[in-house]
C-alpha cells in the first residue's frame, strides 16, 4: 500500500450523519422556480482584446432577484466552429471574474469560457438581496438567521443562472457543459451539479461547504463568520445550524448525475480534505478524486489544471476535434 492511499484510507469511508431536514427537496424546488422566474435579460458586449485569435466579451445578466452579475465570455475564434463546448468558471472566496488571460489553457484546448462574478464579493457585482438582520467578518454568515435570506442561497442560483446565459449563447452547445472551480467554486460547482442536470462534467477543487457543522466548530475558513455570529447570538445556534444544513453539499450529494473530477490537498486546513469527503463518498455518479499530500488550500496548482485539461480530453476527445 503506498503512502497516500494508506493516509487516506479512512477518508472512503467517512460518512457523516446527513443533516438534511425535511422539507430540503421542497425548499429546493421552490428556490429554483423562484430563480426561474427571474428575466435573465443576458448581455454581452465585445471586449478590446490584444489577440486576435479569440472573441472576449464582457458579459452580464440577472441573477435571482435581478443583481446585475458580470463576468467574460471568451470564444476560441481562431477554430471558426459554429459551435463549442463551454466551461463555467466559479471563483474561489472573495474573488472575481479574473481576467480572459487566466482562462486562455481552456481556449486553446477548443472550449468556450464564461467566467463569472460571485455577488458582493471581489468582482464588478453588487447584491441586490435585503436581509433583516446583521452578519459578521463576511458573507458566508450574511443571513445565516433565515434560510430563505442567506448569501448562498442567491449564489447557488446566481450560478445555475450562469448556465443559462451559458447555453443562450449562439456559440455554445448546450449539450457540451462543463462546470469548474476551486475551494468556494468548488462548491458552488458541486450545488449547481446537484440542481442542475446539464452540465456533463463537473471538475472541483478543495472544495468547501461541505460538513459545515464541523467548519464551524473548526472555525475553518470563511466559516468561521458563523462561529462569530454564534458568539454573539448563542439563543441561534439550533437555527443557524438547521439554515446552514440546506446549503452543506453533503445534503445535496446524492443529486449530482454528471461525472466529477475532484481535488483535496492533506494540509488544507481552510477546507479540510475529511470534510469534503463527506460530500464525495455520497456521490453516485462517475466520479476520481486526486490527492496532493503536502500541499494546502492552494491545492495541486498547475500540476493539476494540467491533471484537468487531460481529463477532459480523455473524457470527451470527440469535442475537442
Amino acid at each position: 500500500m503506498g503512502y497516500i492511499e494508506e493516509v487516506t484510507r479512512p477518508f472512503y469511508s467517512y460518512l457523516p450523519e446527513l443533516t438534511k431536514q425535511d422539507d430540503f427537496d421542497a425548499f429546493w424546488e421552490r428556490t429554483v422556480a423562484e430563480a426561474r422566474a427571474v428575466p435573465l435579460n443576458p448581455e454581452r458586449k465585445p471586449a478590446d482584446y490584444p489577440s486576435p485569435h479569440v472573441k472576449v466579451y464582457a458579459i452580464s445578466y440577472n441573477g435571482m432577484d435581478r443583481t446585475r452579475i458580470h463576468g467574460w465570455f471568451i470564444v476560441p475564434a481562431f477554430l471558426k466552429k459554429d459551435k463549442y463546448p463551454c466551461l463555467i468558471h466559479y471563483h474561489g472566496f472573495s474573488g472575481s471574474r479574473g481576467q480572459p488571460s487566466d482562462f486562455m489553457h481552456w481556449v486553446m484546448l477548443g472550449i468556450a469560457v464564461l467566467s463569472v462574478d460571485c455577488r458582493d464579493q471581489g468582482g464588478k457585482t453588487g447584491n441586490s438581496a435585503s436581509y433583516t438582520h446583521g452578519f459578521t467578518l463576511n458573507v458566508a454568515s450574511k443571513g445565516v438567521h433565515d434560510k430563505d435570506e442567506y448569501y448562498y442561497r442567491f449564489a447557488y442560483m446566481d450560478c445555475v443562472k450562469a448556465i443559462d446565459f451559458a447555453c443562450a449563447q449562439e456559440e455554445v452547445d448546450a449539450a457540451k457543459i462543463v462546470i469548474e472551480g476551486a475551494s468556494q467554486g468548488g462548491a458552488l460547482g458541486m450545488a449547481v451539479c446537484a440542481l442542475d442536470d446539464r452540465p456533463a462534467l463537473a471538475m472541483v477543487d478543495v472544495p468547501s461547504n461541505s460538513n459545515l457543522v464541523r467548519r464551524i466548530e473548526g472555525n475553518h475558513g470563511a466559516f468561521s463568520s458563523v462561529a462569530e455570529y454564534l458568539k454573539k447570538h448563542p439563543d441561534q445556534t439550533d437555527l443557524v445550524m438547521n439554515n446552514l444544513s440546506y446549503f452543506d453539499t453533503m445534503n445535496m450529494a446524492d443529486k449530482i448525475r454528471c461525472r466529477v473530477l475532484a481535488s483535496v490537498a492533506l494540509k488544507d486546513e481552510t477546507c479540510p480534505a475529511e470534510m469534503y469527503f463527506a460530500t464525495y463518498n455520497r456521490i453516485q455518479s462517475e466520479k476520481e478524486i486526486v490527492v496532493y499530500p503536502f500541499n494546502g488550500h492552494e491545492g495541486g496548482g498547475a500540476v493539476h489544471r494540467e491533471v484537468k485539461l487531460a481529463h477532459l480530453k480523455k473524457c470527451f476527445p470527440e469535442w475537442l476535434e
